[in-house]
């Protein structure tokens, strides 16, 4: 038996994001707010500005949030790298995380987001319209929307934590959109 890297976006932002937590642990505990938190405030003449635009989900705040985010990508990342292809999760977790970097940028401009939480609802999001079919909006989609994006709201309007609400409700918006204009997956 041999080990196979059998989902290598999922592993690759697996183990950077593992590497980027032991380094600001251990050896470099500046390194996540110096690159891997969104800008606050966003210096347009700054190119490292730019990088944290995307970067910012590399950085986790704990190892509990770390493990928090990479139970949920372990689990439905290689099930949508099988389904879409690697290429295409590839660069939903780019634009979702460039769109949610923009968007915290713009509409909270003093607000530092770091973590991969957009990105698992995301995947959430394109986890439930796999078996995606045109012309049809499958009933798994429509409650994960009410039950996973529904509750986000909610904790927005009533809960005063941590946690950026906003950038989940944001990646599963991001998930969906990538899902409907995707279509059908390769399954």
């Amino acid at each position: 038996m041999k080990i196979r890297y059998n989902a290598p976006v999922t592993l690759t932002l697996t183990f950077v994001s593992a590497i980027v937590l032991g380094l600001s642990i251990t050896l470099a505990p500046s390194l996540t707010g110096l690159w891997f938190s969104t800008p606050s405030p966003f210096n347009p003449k700054a190119f490292g500005d730019y990088i944290k635009l995307v970067s910012y989900i590399f950085g986790h705040a704990s190892v509990q949030h770390f493990m928090g985010n990479f139970t949920m990508i372990l689990l439905l990342g290689p099930i949508l790298e099988m389904a879409y292809g690697s290429g295409f999760v590839l660069i939903s977790v780019f634009i979702t995380s460039l769109a949610t970097g923009l968007l915290n940028v713009f509409l909270f401009p003093g607000t530092v987001l770091l973590g991969a939480s957009g990105i698992v609802f995301m995947m959430i999001i394109l986890a439930s319209i796999t078996n995606f079919n045109k012309g049809e909006i499958p009933l798994t989609f429509i409650l994960v929307m009410v039950v996973y994006l529904g509750g986000q709201v909610w904790d927005a309007l009533v809960k005063q934590d941590n946690i950026s609400q906003f950038a989940h409700i944001a990646g599963g918006l991001a998930g969906s959109f990538l899902g409907f204009f995707r279509g059908r997956s390769k399954i």
